[in-house]
């Protein structure tokens, strides 16, 4: 299992990046390699994602979600294996850290070795610099899910 933590710093207030965050099929707006996200219930999503050259497609559940602080996730079955999570922090009106916590398992020869050049990780650093210019380019989010998982 890897592990990768990220943070960046977005001029917004906390509620808009959480707003944002859980606007799920908006994801390939700023995502590399994340092609569809289809949010099935407010717990469930389905992904469809070019991991290492290939397409792949998983289930995603939402394991934790409290409005304004944090969103949690872990895959179920299939090809990807991967949990995390994704907190907001306070830092001034219009400024929130967002810091990005994932555990994954890379699959197979490519994956593995994309692992160990630092792939994932300067994936996740470019994912949160275009989240950045995405949700301050916008000045508000596209939508919000305040509920409570």
């Amino acid at each position: 299992m890897s592990q990768v933590e990220e943070s960046i710093e977005v001029d917004v207030p906390v509620r808009t990046a959480y707003n944002q965050w859980t606007q799920f099929e908006s994801f390939p707006h700023f995502m590399e390699g994340v092609e569809r996200i289809d949010q099935r219930t407010d717990t469930m999503t389905h992904w469809v994602a070019k991991i290492g050259g290939v397409t792949k497609e998983f289930e995603a559940e939402i394991t934790e979600q409290i409005p304004d602080e944090r969103v949690a996730w872990t895959t179920l079955g299939g090809d990807v294996k991967q949990a995390g999570v994704v907190t907001f922090h306070h830092l001034a009106d219009n400024r929130t850290k967002v810091m990005l916590q994932l555990d994954y398992d890379p699959a197979g020869f490519a994956e593995n070795v994309g692992d160990k050049l630092g792939f994932v990780k300067r994936r996740i650093t470019g994912d949160l610099k275009r989240f950045k210019e995405y949700i301050e380019d916008r000045g508000s989010e596209t939508g919000a899910w305040r509920g409570q998982v």
